[in-house]
């Protein structure tokens, strides 16, 4: 089981989510404690100024992007529609 940590951004990104989303996110974040590689998640690991850093999905329009803090912590930075997320 990994820790989860959330960011003061994320936590704001995340209230302003439509709440159709909110309970995928909700279930996601149950496996992404379990399994941080879960194929369910569909993650991948992000590359340029965000190198270091890994995105999962909610549905077809969402993302959540995080990174390892350690081997058992893992740091949510923010969450939003894939337009806007990665820039």
């Amino acid at each position: 089981m990994h820790q989860i940590i959330f960011s003061s951004q994320f936590l704001k990104s995340a209230e302003k989510l439509d709440n159709k989303v909110k309970p995928k996110l909700k279930s996601n974040l149950d496996i992404l404690a379990e399994n941080p590689f879960d194929a369910r998640l569909q993650n991948k690991s992000l590359a340029g100024k965000l190198s270091g850093q890994y995105s999962f999905r909610l549905g077809k329009d969402y993302r959540v992007v995080f990174k390892f803090s350690s081997d058992s912590t893992i740091f949510l930075l923010d969450v939003g529609n894939r337009k806007d997320i990665y820039r």
